[in-house]
């Protein structure tokens, strides 16, 4: 049985991987479109910059949010003297370290929707009258749909999943930034915390499995529409 505590971990979980994806899903689209349409110097870089919290460890992460989103980090500072916001120690910085792991994985996701749109159907658009922003809120974007969607839900199922970036940066407090991977390994840490941790692994296993399955039925309904459009 699932106790209330265990109910407000799980909540302050979903909350934090909702606030994640809302405040990345455009950044993402943005940088998958233009790396998936324009050239540019520094295109690599940024290309290898989006990705790199795929390959270094997610501790490495957490400390660089923890110097520059800090009291004393430049865009901590900024943050607090201009708008009174903090985000270390708070469930606000554990969303800022979901985001930052989860979206070299929308980004991957939405690019490869975006160059799978026939750049023809957009040049017809433009030759016809219609405004590059104009072709690209009638094709580029419906067409791109399906990535949007599908990256979406994988960066919510990694945030869901986000450990070592969100204990670097903003600690494993109670109520506030202890999210289910921290929970549980907490619940490791304690003698006779056996059954919590497996009530808390199975709540996490099937919240994920259903992000991914709810991942895969938008996306089917998305290709289907798109077919029909087509």
């Amino acid at each position: 049985m699932i106790t209330s505590a265990e109910w407000s971990i799980i909540g302050l979980s979903l909350k934090v991987s909702l606030v994640a994806i809302t405040l990345t899903l455009p950044l993402a689209y943005a940088l998958a479109w233009l790396l998936a349409r324009r050239l540019f110097p520094g295109r690599s870089l940024l290309d290898a910059l989006v990705h790199l919290p795929l390959v270094v460890p997610p501790v490495v992460t957490g400390w660089l949010l923890l110097i520059l989103f800090g009291r004393t980090g430049p865009l901590g500072m900024m943050l607090e003297n201009l708008f009174g916001i903090s985000l270390v120690f708070r469930w606000t910085g554990a969303a800022v370290a979901a985001a930052v792991m989860a979206l070299p994985l929308m980004v991957r996701a939405m690019r490869l929707s975006i160059e799978a749109v026939d750049r023809r159907l957009v040049g017809a658009a433009r030759t016809l009258g219609a405004s590059p922003w104009h072709a690209f809120r009638t094709i580029t974007l419906p067409l791109s749909l399906p990535g949007i969607l599908a990256g979406a839900m994988l960066g919510f199922a990694r945030s869901l999943g986000e450990f070592g970036a969100t204990i670097t940066f903003v600690s494993n407090i109670p109520g506030q930034t202890r999210t289910l991977p921290l929970a549980i390994y907490t619940g490791l840490q304690v003698p006779g915390g056996e059954s919590d941790v497996t009530r808390l692994a199975i709540m996490s296993i099937l919240l994920s499995l259903s992000a991914l399955l709810v991942s895969e039925w938008l996306i089917r309904r998305a290709n289907g529409a798109r077919a029909h459009v087509v």
